[in-house]
């Protein structure tokens, strides 16, 4: 039995046509019923035909998104908290400037106009709401973005001020300087804070397995395996994955590799994606998904809401790196080179020799600390040089507290062999035996690491980077390991906050080479912001 979607036809304008209906099946999936025209005299008989298209969408028919339960729950908070956020300001603002409980009107020096104060304060709050909702920035797609969405409340504020601005200046409403003075920027500081600790809060819930997006991986079994890892290894992004579809010809033996359930070929896209109640489609690119059969998934999709994702064939790349230009109906994706001199470099030298000198001042008395510390506790040296690699392979000596007993180099190698890394390009020795009880307690909280700033000063070294390494390790470097000398080593760096001496060699590599390839001096000061809290953790400290 077939049940009809839509209007049934009752006649045929054009007897020499060929009409389309689709209709529903038993099992609830689209079919296409290819109708003739009535016969005429003298005709032919001609048998009906059915066309079975399971994965074809019926035309017209309503989209209705499949939005995650958990979306517009999310969004009502964040409508809560900017509400409040703003109130608070622009109430503080009145009070600031006029007080609360003032009847003092706002009085155009052009016009016979007065506003009162408090209707100027509730007009700007409304419109200040509105300028958030309408400007995107509590979107699905942006919330819980970070920059994405914190750029976009700037925005919205931005140009909402820039009206009351050059209304103020064109009716001559002098007092609305407050409001621009110090209602801006008060209020874009505590929403942008405000959404970065949602931001945070989202990201516990989504590690718990809760707030999560349902997505349907499409592509190669390689490329699903590939994009599969890089979503397991940022849970925060709260996708789960619901399996894949991948190219029909595909042997059982490539297929029983593929880390999430085979759920259907790429025709079944439409199918799957509805019997899984999924959120978004990743494609994740094949020789079998040409421009066209990307095309008609999308038209697949297009009624049911979902959302259609394409990850291109490049990772570990900032998004200020990518840009997208559309050429003819082409969408092309421009790929920044990275940036290893100019101005940006200029100037992070020049902020690394201050905030270096800056970091000994504050710290000399904590130095001094740690000095007697180690010279009371252990015979030798304060101070621990080492010869390390650091830009373009240039060697120099690093600066270190002393934790180690004396003569603690000579035995690495035995150490290294016992417990089978000396293959590794990354020296660490499991529960080190040469490190003294008071080099233990420095080393968790990294205070033999103070010295450093002096390396800073000399320029052998920047306060973010990656890790300098002994010549021996650099030896067992590969071309795309090489890439860490691009750039100076650094005090602290992306894998230092992500984990330390926890993290794999492979994992430590990944995230040097993305540093080394997008570093930017906002993301210098958040990863100088995540070191203060990883160290008052000691996380991952040996």
């Amino acid at each position: 039995m077939c049940s009809k979607v839509g209007v049934p036809r009752t006649g045929y304008p054009f007897p020499n046509r060929t009409y389309v209906d689709q209709e529903t099946d038993r099992l609830g999936e689209m079919v296409a019923v290819t109708t003739e025209r009535p016969r005429l005299a003298g005709d032919a008989p001609r048998a009906r035909s059915v066309r079975r298209l399971r994965d074809e969408q019926p035309i017209g028919l309503p989209i209705r998104r499949t939005n995650p339960t958990w979306e517009k729950a999310f969004q009502r908070r964040l409508v809560v908290s900017d509400a409040l956020i703003l109130a608070a300001t622009l109430l503080g603002t009145q009070a600031i400037w006029i007080g609360i409980d003032s009847s003092e009107t706002i009085v155009s020096t052009v016009l016979p106009l007065g506003v009162p104060y408090s209707a100027a304060t509730a007009a700007t709050f409304v419109l200040w709401l509105v300028f958030l909702k309408v400007l995107g920035t509590r979107n699905p797609r942006v919330i819980g973005s970070g920059f994405t969405e914190y750029s976009r409340v700037a925005g919205a504020s931005f140009r909402l001020f820039g009206l009351v601005a050059i209304v103020a200046l064109l009716l001559q409403f002098l007092p609305a300087r407050g409001y621009i003075v110090t209602a801006f920027p008060v209020g874009v500081l505590f929403l942008i804070a405000s959404r970065w600790a949602w931001r945070q809060w989202l990201r516990r819930e989504r590690r718990s397995g809760r707030y999560l997006i349902r997505v349907l991986l499409v592509g190669a079994p390689s490329s699903v395996a590939h994009l599969h890892e890089e979503f397991a290894r940022r849970k925060y992004l709260g996708f789960e994955i619901v399996g894949a579809c991948v190219p029909k010809h595909s042997s059982a033996a490539v297929t029983s590799d593929l880390p999430v359930e085979r759920l259907g070929a790429f025709e079944d896209v439409g199918t799957v994606a509805r019997r899984q109640r999924v959120h978004a489609v990743a494609l994740a690119g094949s020789e079998d998904l040409p421009p066209e059969a990307v095309r008609r998934i999308g038209w697949r999709l297009e009624s049911t809401g979902v959302d259609l994702m394409v990850a291109p064939a490049i990772t570990e790349v900032a998004g200020t790196r990518i840009h997208t230009r559309p050429v003819g109906g082409l969408p092309l994706m421009y790929v920044d080179s990275p940036s290893y001199e100019g101005g940006k470099k200029t100037a992070k030298t020049v902020l690394d020799f201050g905030l270096a000198w800056i970091a000994i001042i504050l710290t000399a008395p904590l130095m001094l600390a740690t000095a007697i510390g180690v010279k009371l506790t252990s015979p030798g040296p304060v101070l621990f040089r080492q010869q390390r690699i650091g830009l373009n392979g240039k060697a120099f000596s690093v600066f270190k507290f002393r934790s180690m007993r004396i003569g603690a180099d000579a035995e690495l190698a035995d150490l290294l062999r016992q417990q089978g890394t000396d293959d590794k390009p990354l020296f660490k020795v499991e529960n080190d035996p040469r490190i003294t009880r008071f080099g233990a307690f420095i080393r968790k909280y990294s205070l033999d690491e103070l010295p450093q700033f002096f390396n800073v000063v000399r320029g052998e070294m920047s306060i973010v980077g990656p890790r300098p390494q002994r010549a021996e390790e650099v030896a067992l470097y590969d071309n795309a390991a090489g890439r860490r000398l691009l750039v100076k080593p650094g005090i602290t760096g992306l894998w230092q906050v992500s984990g330390r001496s926890d993290l794999s060699w492979e994992d430590t590599i990944r995230l040097d080479l993305y540093y080394a390839e997008n570093w930017s001096l906002l993301d210098d000061f958040v990863i100088l912001l995540w070191t203060v809290k990883t160290v008052l953790q000691s996380r991952g400290a040996r």
